[in-house]
């Protein structure tokens, strides 16, 4: 058997044995695979000497929070994002680790890069509970949430904020909510008020326009059903006329007459010059609703 071992073992050791491999000009094949890797390096280091280096490697704390400022200061939010972003990654325990982060933060807000702004703005939340900024960091996270710019297809559509997913309103509404308890004081509580005004004023008008849609098409159970939730949960908002009104109409429709003609009692004892009940049509005011701080 030992014999059987020794002669296969010879039998492979021969396969692996070092092959002659054919040459040119005297070179043999792996040294030409060794230039072709050579050169390809050389070529990678000449190419990144093109301009594609980051010259931003080679600056000094100091030099990148000054350079990250004057991109803030020239509108160049993108890039100061980015640059702030580097100062906190190289420089963490700097002393200008904690205002890169919330730089960074507010510079992709501007930028409309929402969910780079949003993790700067978490981290810095997370990690400085302690800082004198802190009120300042919650109200930035409720305006990157809010986002109450429609765009021009908004605009020229006439689209209104309480059309859009109430998630980021409700989002924002607890931002704001916590400067407006955990800092009263704070020069950004009176807007966040405000904007907490306009989120509940949003959401309200969201649930009246489902229940308009509900009874627009005969569903008049459900479209009463919602008008409820909207008198419930909202009702120091204005979209609480046209709820009462879709309520009425709806109880009308269901055949209850008497929840019906109580419900218009209400309606008139709360909004006594309302034309709704006679026209349908709720009447807007020259500066709409969710525009409370447009001065």
């Amino acid at each position: 058997m030992s014999d059987v071992i020794s002669d296969a073992s010879l039998r492979l050791a021969g396969s692996l044995a070092p092959q002659k491999f054919p040459t040119r000009n005297g070179i043999g094949l792996f040294g030409i695979l060794f230039l072709a890797i050579c050169s390809s390096i050389l070529l990678s280091a000449c190419a990144g000497s093109d301009g594609q280096k980051d010259d931003t490697d080679i600056w000094s704390e100091s030099k990148l929070y000054s350079e990250a400022t004057d991109k803030l200061n020239d509108g160049d939010f993108a890039k100061c994002g980015k640059y702030f972003d580097k100062l906190e990654a190289r420089f963490p325990f700097g002393p200008y680790s904690q205002q890169a982060q919330i730089n960074a933060a507010y510079c992709y807000w501007k930028a409309q890069e929402q969910t780079q702004a949003l993790v700067a703005i978490d981290r810095f939340i997370k990690l400085h509970q302690g800082s004198p900024t802190l009120d300042y960091a919650y109200y930035l996270k409720g305006l990157i949430t809010f986002n109450d710019d429609l765009g021009w297809l908004g605009k020229f559509t006439g689209q209104d904020l309480s059309e859009r997913d109430p998630k980021a309103a409700k989002e924002a509404f607890e931002s704001f909510k916590t400067v407006v308890e955990r800092f009263p004081d704070s020069k950004y509580a009176p807007d966040s008020l405000d904007r907490m005004r306009y989120i509940v004023n949003s959401l309200a008008e969201a649930d009246v326009i489902v229940a308009r849609f509900y009874y627009q098409r005969g569903a008049y159970l459900a479209s009463a059903n919602r008008a409820q939730l909207v008198i419930r949960d909202y009702d120091r908002a204005p979209a609480v006329e046209e709820a009462l009104y879709i309520l009425t109409k709806s109880y009308e429709k269901l055949g209850m007459t008497q929840l019906s003609n109580d419900t218009a009692r209400v309606f008139k004892l709360n909004f006594p010059d309302s034309q709704m009940m006679e026209t349908g049509q709720r009447v807007q005011k020259e500066r709409k609703w969710w525009q409370i701080w447009n001065k």
